[in-house]
């Protein structure tokens, strides 16, 4: 029945958009997207659903409606429709971004023992996937499309790119994989944890590689000033995300004051501010969010049990247009397929390495295999960084990111059911009574 309800819905969705569209233009745009919106979120909704039942993450079968109704495939949403609800996809980002966010308690960090794990577990879980891809991109730079014609200090500087492009994991994913099948241990703690720090870790590698890159390549192969304008835009992030978790903890006060419109709110203005600004809507909220877990930690709990509760929708809506979004036709255009495949296939086994190096036995390397969002935002940065290999660049760092958006929570959560973090028949994100139960100082010593 759920597959049958899917194909209806996708029917129904074709024949709607084809008697708009029929009409040549009249019908606006906005009302054509919204259209969309609402068939899209319903089909990725049934695909979750049929996704949760052969023990696969919801989000991936959001993910894959989305891609199949999106320009890739069926096109039943249009590039100009994903367009005009860019606002509510950055709005829902940064929702999951601020929930991750409020999850890093420092607390974690106090004691040198999970310091000294922390700081080893990432170390090695950057280091290792970018020699692994770096020293291999270099390797084959004879053969790579990108480098297969350039210098040997040009090929370098894609190799380091492509390198620190694969430290860079994603905290926002990581966290949905962990609230869609209510995962609560030390390994969905930890791995929280090790996500934030490393993603930040490697934003601020890319940058400094940005500034290497521009003397150390030939003339003309680097655009004057992208590492500082990365660097503003990393900056400016987080002083918005700062300014926006001191609005955010006047309103989270013990009033009356409900915390769903807050929070519509601070999605609106994030978007807007994204449009404005080209900022990024992940740091921004994971600074929010962090600034509030550990300055305002009394007023957070209503911020963590008003987000549970929406979760489920937010989820939906941003997973499903952010599945439509992506498009690999031009790695077949490109013939990049086998070098993504390679690649992708290099950073997860430089992620496994680097935990057994670290000493970190077990599955948790699996948690830091998904890309998304912030790395989006760098590949575009990377695009305008380079000319000579814009377009093919970020079409290969784009495949790379949605690839491992869909296979990294498959792994993740096979490895919290593994290791025990979560039980079947616990609640789900969509249950508006679920709380955190695990007390923090004793997650802190198990840790």
């Amino acid at each position: 029945m759920q597959w049958l309800w899917l194909v209806v819905t996708f029917v129904i969705t074709a024949i709607l958009q084809r008697l708009a569209r029929a009409t040549g233009g009249q019908i606006p745009v906005e009302a054509r997207a919204t259209l969309s919106l609402g068939l899209v979120l319903l089909a990725a909704y049934i695909g979750g659903t049929f996704a949760q039942r052969i023990r696969l993450p919801r989000i991936v079968g959001y993910l894959l409606v989305g891609l199949i109704a999106g320009p890739a495939w069926l096109a039943l949403i249009r590039s100009d429709e994903l367009q005009v609800l860019s606002v509510i996809t950055t709005g829902a980002l940064s929702l999951i971004a601020l929930a991750a966010g409020s999850q890093l308690d420092l607390a974690a960090f106090r004691r040198r023992e999970n310091r000294v794990v922390l700081g080893r577990t990432i170390a090695g879980s950057m280091l290792v996937p970018f020699l692994a891809v770096a020293l291999v991109t270099l390797t084959v730079s004879p053969w790579f499309p990108l480098t297969a014609h350039q210098p040997f200090r040009d090929a370098l500087v894609i190799a380091l790119v492509l390198g620190v492009f694969a430290a860079i994991s994603s905290p926002t994913i990581t966290w949905a994989a962990i609230r869609d099948i209510d995962a609560r241990g030390p390994l969905s703690r930890s791995t929280l944890d090790i996500t934030v720090v490393q993603t930040a870790v490697a934003t601020v590698a890319l940058i400094v590689m940005l500034t290497v890159a521009r003397p150390l390549a030939s003339s003309g192969a680097v655009v004057s000033g992208t590492a500082l304008r990365a660097l503003l835009l990393l900056g400016g992030s987080v002083a918005a995300g700062g300014a926006l978790a001191i609005a955010l903890s006047q309103y989270l006060r013990p009033q009356p004051v409900r915390v769903t419109w807050v929070l519509v709110a601070f999605a609106f203005l994030i978007s807007q501010i994204v449009r404005l600004t080209g900022l990024d809507a992940v740091v921004i909220g994971l600074t929010a969010g962090f600034i509030l877990r550990n300055a305002r930690p009394n007023r957070v709990e209503r911020l963590d049990l008003e987000l549970e509760r929406c979760a489920l929708p937010v989820y939906v809506v941003f997973f499903a247009l952010a599945g439509a979004e992506l498009s690999f036709n031009p790695l077949a255009e490109l013939r990049l397929w086998p070098w993504a495949l390679l690649l992708v296939a290099l950073r997860i086994n430089g992620l496994r390495w680097g935990f057994q190096l670290a000493g970190r036995g077990g599955y948790g390397w699996l948690g830091l295999v998904p890309q998304g969002g912030l790395a989006i935002t760098l590949a575009a940065v990377l695009r305008r960084a380079f000319p000579e290999w814009n377009v093919s660049l970020e079409a290969l760092l784009v495949a790379m990111v949605g690839l491992q958006a869909v296979i990294g929570p498959i792994g993740f959560q096979w490895a919290l059911r593994r290791t025990g973090d979560v039980t079947e028949g616990r609640g789900t994100p969509d249950v508006p009574n679920a709380a955190l139960a695990v007390d923090s100082d004793t997650l802190v010593s198990r840790l």
